[in-house]
């Protein structure tokens, strides 16, 4: 067991406790406190923000100015009350923790705890333990989840490169570390979110060979009102076609990335143009050369794990993915559950906070037995109109349905275990494996390191094709890449030392 946990049969108990630390989780902390709760806040990174505000390491004294980020003056508003929280001692924050299992109790929620990524000891500020030992346990009469999401993915031929990423992990180093993870860059997939990684890259001195759209942006004509009624997001998307224009940026709209050539790493990319159904055009193909760092995005997959293990409600989304069905106090179909942020529907940092202030209020007066008004007439109209923006982002950036006729049989799928797509079409036609589960015991896609995060939704679709193509993945599909006993990855002994009673 490691030495940063001490199994304990007496585990500290809150009002709330918030799983996630990025605009959700800081701004439902901040409303908690408000609320008189007192508050355990518990996220995985070392140090507040999530992967929205991810910024330079203040255990090594370093000050970021904010210069590569949106929305920082709502940061550093949120910050202050976090930081105030801990400092009345109201507030408990675990920092580079995990929580791998929660379950309900008659009084609330318990959750065990793991050091996140090997880390060595999990107090932070605001802790309650005596240092180096760390409650392996904890209670809560109320429990927000606000965990986000993460990069989702399609496999291209030659996305196994050293030098791939994903366009959220780039923009993640470079935020984190203040430098680039290579020197020539192409970034692709779709949406809005590949605007700022490329920005960003070219704002600290990297070359942006091409910025790859899979859709021809002709969805957002029909959905202009939507972005009308969210006007932050007009002024921000100025800022990047400044950026563009200012660093000459080459942004092709209706291509994409068809095969990342190179040895034993990255030394090109070959893209082309796709009709309106995704499918190659004929005579387009074309070679970038000198590039060596790809970024690849197609939208984000909310962290699901704890919501499932709980059993939430849950709904497919407009852009296809797998999202927990709340109400519009953030309440889930599980009793004393609130979640907040991208499991809710990817919608990005501004309706995520909003939903965060709202679940933080809900939570702190349902613990402690006090009635609240929800959210005020102002608030719900807020969130309808980014739920709305959201839903118009989602339906004008979708997936190309073509995306599989340019997967070769050889082509890695589940990066981790080495599966290639042809070993899931012949399962999935050979052996009627139709779904990530069944793909999962017959190949072992989904069975490495990541758990199918990376490649849960690819294997999905094709497991749903016909045998070569993709098809849509189904709720229960997706579902099966959520369900997991063990949410993240620790030393059974950590399993073996908790109580018999837990």
């Amino acid at each position: 067991m490691s030495a940063a946990f001490r199994p304990t049969g007496a585990a500290p108990s809150f009002d709330v406790v918030i799983v996630g630390a990025g605009p959700a989780g800081l701004a439902a902390a901040a409303s908690a406190l408000t609320g008189g709760a007192r508050v355990c806040v518990i996220d995985s990174s070392a140090q507040p923000g999530g992967q929205y505000w991810r910024h330079a390491s203040e255990a090594a004294g370093l000050v970021d100015d904010g210069r590569l980020h949106h929305d920082w003056r709502t940061y550093q508003e949120l910050r202050a009350d976090f930081d105030a929280g801990i400092a009345a001692g109201r507030l408990t924050a675990r920092f580079a923790t995990s929580v791998w299992s929660v379950r309900r109790e008659a009084a609330g929620f318990s959750l065990a705890l793991t050091p996140a990524n090997g880390a060595s000891s999990v107090d932070g500020p605001g802790s309650d333990g005596p240092e180096g030992a760390a409650p392996a346990l904890i209670r809560a009469a109320r429990l927000v989840l606000a965990t986000g999401g993460y990069d989702r993915q399609l496999p291209v031929p030659g996305w196994e490169l050293p030098g791939v990423m994903a366009a959220g992990g780039i923009q993640a180093f470079l935020k984190q570390n203040r430098m680039l993870p290579g020197n020539r860059f192409v970034i692709a997939g779709t949406g809005p979110f590949l605007l700022p990684v490329a920005a960003g890259i070219a704002q600290w001195g990297g070359e942006v060979a091409a910025v790859c759209e899979s859709s021809d942006l002709t969805g957002w004509l029909p959905r202009a009102h939507r972005a009308a009624g969210v006007p932050a997001k007009g002024l921000e998307g100025a800022e990047y076609v400044a950026a563009f224009l200012r660093h000459r940026i080459p942004y092709r709209v209706r291509t994409v990335v068809t095969e990342i050539l190179g040895s034993d790493r990255v030394e090109a990319v070959r893209t082309a143009r796709v009709d309106r159904s995704g499918r190659e055009l004929a005579g387009t193909s074309r070679v970038i050369d000198d590039v060596d760092a790809v970024g690849l995005g197609w939208g984000f997959t909310p962290q699901l794990e704890l919501p499932a293990q709980l059993g939430v409600a849950t709904r497919l989304d407009a852009d296809g993915s797998l999202v927990a069905v709340v109400d519009a106090a953030q309440r889930s179909s599980v009793p004393g559950l609130l979640l907040a942020g991208e499991l809710t529907g990817v919608g990005g940092a501004a309706l995520a906070v909003l939903e965060g202030r709202i679940a933080g209020r809900v939570a702190a007066a349902e613990a402690r037995g006090e009635s609240v008004l929800a959210a005020s007439g102002g608030e719900l109209r807020s969130v309808r109109r980014q739920r709305a923006f959201a839903e118009a982002m989602h339906l004008a950036h979708p997936v190309p349905a073509g995306w599989a006729d340019r997967v070769t049989d050889e082509t890695l799928v589940c990066r981790c275990e080495e599966v290639p797509a042809g070993e899931l079409r012949h399962a999935q036609s050979a052996l009627a494996s139709d779904d990530s589960r069944s793909q999962k015991g017959v190949t072992r896609a989904g069975m490495g390191w990541c758990q199918g995060r990376v490649c849960g939704f690819a294997v999905s679709c094709l497991a749903a094709g016909d045998g070569h193509g993709a098809g849509a993945a189904s709720a229960a599909s997706l579902a099966q890449n959520a369900k997991r006993p063990v949410a993240q990855p620790l030393p059974l002994g950590e399993i073996a030392a908790l109580p018999d009673a837990e």
